[in-house]
């Protein structure tokens, strides 16, 4: 067995008799000051250790195959119509997707982007079949008829409108194709209807014709965009609904002659009754894709999302249709930027969490939110080119199983360029292969308990280095004062 004799050899930390030990007043005052100070470190070093550390790299987009990433917007055009405003997105891929409509809404607004009415009707434009009648269907040549419909202008539109219960109008323009191939049958059509319903004796139904280079001021009175338009005007009550004036409607049905026919004469209202005619719409529009509302106003919102790949590519807004004409040089693009923005929605706990580990993402990260581009002037294409980020959270604070919070970050850089195709408004995006990984993590145990130690340790020795020190120079001064006296 080992002795305590030999046990007591490797003492590190021998004793020495308290008889051989002095006290004094400059050693009680540094024990004061060291023992403060390692009060104050204790507690530094704990509010550290309670605190959580973050850490920030840039790593390799951890994006899978297949992911798709969510862009949601709110664009304002106070001189694009509802009624063909196209949402688009492309990639380089070779994905194509027109016309989106099952998470894009559409809102009519005034000049001033206010909101005038209900959402409009999202649908694409219905596909006509039948753009004017065959060549030789019909016995008589079209050259040798005389034009059934009547022409209007500025001063007389409003008179007929007055004038008849129904009223059919085809703005037109003489360059536009789709315009031409109409005509032959909507002057067919004119005919066919003036003779079973006499516009002098019977007066209930008229089809006529505006020239929208003639009449300009017309046509934008009626938000006309493209050609042809054909709208229905009514007067009188409706029996049906009984609200009064009837808003008047968009045509886009087959402009055949047969099809033109069938559809004005569901819209032939009954005999006078009182003095009035009882309008009833008896035309086959069960789907919407004859006819639809008009458009209320001139300039359109146009909000919502759409999920796209993770690859290059560009959402896209424009005036399109497969059966209309558009003139470039009256087309207006100018754009607000109510939101553009791109990520899934998140919690307001998961932003709060976000905001609190990056106080810089709090700022305004949609660089193009509340950003107005102005056309200078009409047939101006504006292209915005963004360099998208992503930024990944991970918190202690979320819960298990959760996925990590993604934060998405772009620069903007627009311009305008004219051309002489129909103007566009592009939004360019190409993410970044790298991402920046933010990760919340708290500080081990075993380096409190390290620091702690080596606080302790470190102003114990230091202190008796100095009380050492200090005791030296106090005999010294004492020697020094004696040897003086004698």
């Amino acid at each position: 067995m080992i002795s305590s004799s030999k046990l007591k050899s490797i003492d590190f930390y021998r004793k020495i008799p308290r008889d051989l030990t002095e006290a004094s007043l400059s050693g009680a005052g540094l024990s004061i000051i060291a023992a403060l100070w390692m009060m104050f470190l204790f507690g530094m070093e704990l509010n550290n250790y309670m605190s959580v550390a973050t850490t920030t790299i840039v790593v390799v987009d951890r994006s899978r195959d297949g992911e798709y990433l969510r862009i949601d917007f709110n664009l304002s055009f106070p001189a694009l119509s509802c009624e063909f405003a196209s949402v688009d997105v492309s990639d380089v891929l070779g994905t194509h997707r027109f016309n989106l409509t099952k998470t894009v809404r559409k809102f009519p607004i005034d000049s001033h982007l206010q909101r005038i009415g209900q959402e409009v009707h999202s649908g694409p434009v219905p596909n006509i079949k039948s753009h004017g009648d065959p060549h030789g269907e019909e016995d008589i040549p079209y050259e040798h008829l005389g034009e059934g419909a009547v022409e209007l202008n500025q001063k007389t539109f409003d008179t007929y409108t007055h004038l008849f219960p129904v009223l059919v109008v085809n703005f037109y323009a003489p360059w536009c194709s789709w315009c031409a191939r109409l005509k032959p049958s909507w002057e067919r059509a004119a005919q066919i209807m003036a003779e079973r319903y006499n516009p002098e004796t019977d007066g209930r139904i008229l089809l006529a014709k505006v020239d929208c280079t003639q009449n300009q001021a017309l046509c934008r009175e009626h938000h006309i965009q493209g050609y042809p338009s054909i709208r229905i005007f009514r007067k009188g009550h409706d029996l049906r609904e009984g609200h009064g004036h009837h808003d008047h409607e968009s045509y886009y049905g087959d402009r055949d002659t047969d099809s033109l026919v069938a559809f004005m004469m569901g819209l032939v209202p009954a005999p006078v009754v009182d003095g009035k005619y009882a309008i009833e719409d008896k035309s086959n529009n069960t789907d919407g894709t004859v006819k639809r509302p008009a458009p209320r106003a001139g300039g359109c919102r146009i909000e919502g999302f759409v999920k796209v790949k993770k690859v290059p590519g560009e959402l896209m807004i424009s005036a399109h249709s497969g059966a209309h004409s558009f003139d470039a040089a009256k087309m207006n693009m100018t754009h607000h930027v109510g939101l553009f923005s791109f990520g899934n929605k998140q919690s307001w706990r998961s932003l709060k969490d976000a905001n609190r580990l990056l106080p810089e993402l709090d700022s305004d990260i949609d660089h193009l939110t509340g950003e107005f581009f102005i056309s200078e002037h009409e047939n101006i294409t504006h292209d915005h080119y963004l360099q998208v980020v992503k930024t990944e959270v991970i918190s202690l604070r979320r819960h298990k199983g959760s996925e990590p919070l993604d934060r998405y970050d772009y620069t903007a850089h627009s311009n305008q360029l004219q051309s002489t195709n129909v103007p566009v408004v592009k939004f360019h995006y190409e993410l970044s292969p790298m991402q920046v990984l933010v990760r919340e993590a708290r500080r081990s145990f075993s380096h409190f308990i390290t620091n702690l130690c080596a606080i302790i340790g470190g102003v114990f020795t230091v202190a008796g280095i100095v009380d050492a020190m200090l005791h030296n120079a106090i005999r010294m001064v004492k020697k020094v004062e004696l040897g003086k006296q004698f």
